[in-house]
């Protein structure tokens, strides 16, 4: 039987860096991929947070949100830093209550299997499911919780960001996870990395389907330049993380491990 696949392209956690971002989308429609779905985290840590959103809401079919997206604009967040009101401060009018309006999850079918996409983790944008995870903590991310909604199946197919480290993982229920890795702050290999799914979309038939992982090269000294320029905070660790792909809180101290396994915030 023939079936008729399409593409949907995943990103997650670009994180400011808009020149990342102009090149995964631009080898996305090389592609020929028109569906988009962004896994969150548009803002911090790096300078164009702004312009990212702008772009996002142009080009991205679906926009969950991610932890920077809830806790940078929330009024009632008991904690600043130069970066975090520097970060805020970039974003442009109805910005900050857009991001924290945005949907915790999105679900669809593809090829016979239920996915469910989100930024962390079942429960919360703030609960972190690290790539060495145990089988409990697998389990949890294919639950129905009160964010999620309760009523339905479970998904069977589930996609996550957050901890900016790609993987791919199975158990003998066929319950398949994976993780998109970061567009704009990709940890120890730091080229932008994103996830090609491709499938039998809205289909309960079972099909093929595949997950791919797609790196993509781009002119990080021009990202670095425009954030030396505008004035960003915390700037040394930002140029560590995009030239060397070393998590910003080694800066200036003898761990500079060889891999990071879900440093990623």
């Amino acid at each position: 039987m023939r079936h008729h696949l399409e593409r949907i392209a995943l990103i997650s956690d670009v994180h400011g860096n808009l020149t990342a971002l102009e090149a995964v989308l631009e080898d996305i429609e090389a592609r020929g991929i028109e569906r988009i779905f962004n896994l969150g985290d548009y803002v911090g840590k790096g300078p164009r947070g702004k312009e990212v959103i702008d772009l996002c809401r142009q080009r991205c079919e679906v926009n969950v949100q991610g932890n920077w997206d809830d806790f940078l604009p929330d009024p009632d967040r008991g904690f600043d830093s130069e970066g975090f009101a520097w970060w805020l401060g970039q974003l442009s009018e109805g910005q900050a209550e857009w991001l924290r309006a945005l949907p915790f999850c999105h679900d669809f079918l593809i090829s016979g299997r239920r996915a469910r996409v989100f930024h962390a983790s079942a429960v919360s944008v703030h609960r972190r499911i690290l790539f060495d995870h145990d089988e409990a903590e697998f389990l949890e991310l294919f639950q129905n919780t009160p964010a999620t909604g309760e009523d339905g199946p479970p998904p069977t197919l589930v996609g996550y960001g957050d901890t900016h480290d790609p993987f791919y993982e199975v158990d003998r229920e066929r319950r398949t996870l994976f993780n998109t890795g970061s567009v704009g702050n990709s940890m120890d290999d730091a080229t932008p990395v994103y996830v090609i799914l491709e499938g039998v979309l809205d289909s309960a038939e079972e099909a093929p389907f595949s997950v791919q992982f797609v790196r993509v090269p781009y002119d990080f000294e021009a990202e670095i330049a425009v954030a030396a320029e505008m004035g960003m905070p915390e700037l040394d660790g930002y140029i560590s993380e995009l030239r060397h792909g070393v998590y910003r809180s080694y800066v200036g101290t003898d761990r500079t491990p060889s891999y990071h396994r879900g440093r990623g915030v």
